[in-house]
């Protein structure tokens, strides 16, 4: 069977400079490397790319290819022969190009090829999050409340080391890594990995500490006072600072975040820093206009109804809403009116409707766009 062109097979052209055939190969092994292409002939196309680029990238065997073909190293003129990687010069391909042909697959999480990056920096503890449930008025007015919560801190007998008497790791001699050697595709490569003994620490301890079994950490349960802002609303959180679980390697505390949950209120109903009541008055109280007492979160206040309102009227009282948690602006509170018909009337009731209705009270326009078609 003929061979495919070496050029063609890495698409470049038949001057491409070394290097433009090392950047045309790299982009060959990324794409069907067998280990990570899903292609179904990866592993004949990245055979084709390898032996293109063996011959192609010295510079002896171009030369011969680029006068005699695939001829040139068939029989006697072929002894040395393609055998895969065996005898396979990468040239000057540095390692950082192989790690960035296999999208970095080698060093994710490695400082080195094979090398863990360092386990020994001091690292925040993770932080917490709590729901806080408020009533309303707690809500709008601020308080003080009692939190209790479990919580990783530091062991207070080793000082959060896990152990006492810190000693050299006599496995990595305090480098907190070994060094070795790693078979890969590529040949043999220098590698080193974390200390299974110290875990990268390059100490360790005569004696593991009891209180934390070597953890640096212990559980413990408390109660914290937390000052809860006036005019927090459901969904809105609240940092506190250092309180949350111990941090590694001498790092510092995480944060605890409170997060509020507001009950609904019997009567009232909250938008942003507005408060809403749905007022129900009497039909006399609509027609005639009325002064009534209206429940507010600061007390009763009176409001004065105007003759012939409607259902869905809305009155205003200015500065009953709530406190800004930002600023401490309060907002304002708005009475809806809602006009009830009575659906139970005495004897006189009824008599005193029945004169009202023999009176002319359907004199309005908006009778009068009606009366017209009848």
């Amino acid at each position: 069977m003929n061979k495919k062109d070496y050029y063609e097979v890495l698409g470049v052209s038949k001057d491409a400079s070394l290097a433009e055939i090392k950047s045309a190969f790299r982009k060959l092994a990324k794409k069907y490397h067998p280990d990570i292409s899903k292609e179904p002939n990866a592993a004949e196309k990245f055979k084709e790319a390898e032996e293109a680029y063996s011959v192609l990238s010295d510079e002896t065997k171009r030369k011969q290819y680029d006068q005699f073909g695939h001829a040139a190293f068939n029989g006697g003129a072929g002894a040395s022969g393609f055998n895969g990687f065996s005898g396979f010069d990468f040239g000057d391909i540095n390692l950082d190009d192989i790690f960035d042909m296999f999208g970095g697959g080698f060093s994710s999480g490695f400082s080195s090829f094979g090398g863990r990056r360092g386990s020994t920096r001091r690292q925040k503890g993770a932080d917490r999050v709590i729901q806080v449930d408020l009533d309303f008025e707690e809500a709008a007015f601020g308080c003080k409340k009692v939190i209790n919560l479990t919580l990783n801190e530091k062991c207070e007998d080793c000082g959060g080391a896990g152990g006492h008497g810190s000693k050299t790791c006599d496995k990595c001699h305090g480098s907190g890594t070994i060094t070795g050697q790693q078979q890969t595709l590529f040949g043999a490569f220098m590698t080193k990995t974390t200390c299974d003994k110290c875990g990268g620490s390059g100490t360790i301890f005569e004696e593991t500490c009891r209180t934390c079994r070597g953890t640096g950490k212990i559980k413990r349960n408390k109660d914290i006072e937390v000052t809860v802002p006036a005019g927090v609303d459901t969904g809105n959180q609240l940092r506190i600072s250092g309180k949350g679980e111990a941090g590694i390697n001498g790092g510092p505390n995480g944060d605890i975040y409170l997060e509020f949950y507001v009950r609904r209120h019997p009567i009232f109903e909250r938008d942003g820093n507005d408060i809403y009541l749905d007022m129900p008055i009497t039909i006399v109280d609509a027609i005639l206009g009325a002064k009534i007492d209206v429940p507010t979160l600061y007390g009763t206040v009176k409001v004065s109804v105007p003759a012939g309102s409607d259902s869905g009227d809305k009155l205003r009282i200015k500065g009953k809403g709530i406190s800004d948690v930002n600023n401490g602006r309060k907002g304002d509170m708005y009475i809806i009116l809602n006009v009830i018909t009575p659906k139970k009337l005495s004897r006189d009731q009824k008599k005193l409707f029945e004169s009202l209705a023999k009176t002319d009270l359907d004199d309005s326009k908006e009778f009068d766009r009606i009366k017209k078609y009848l």
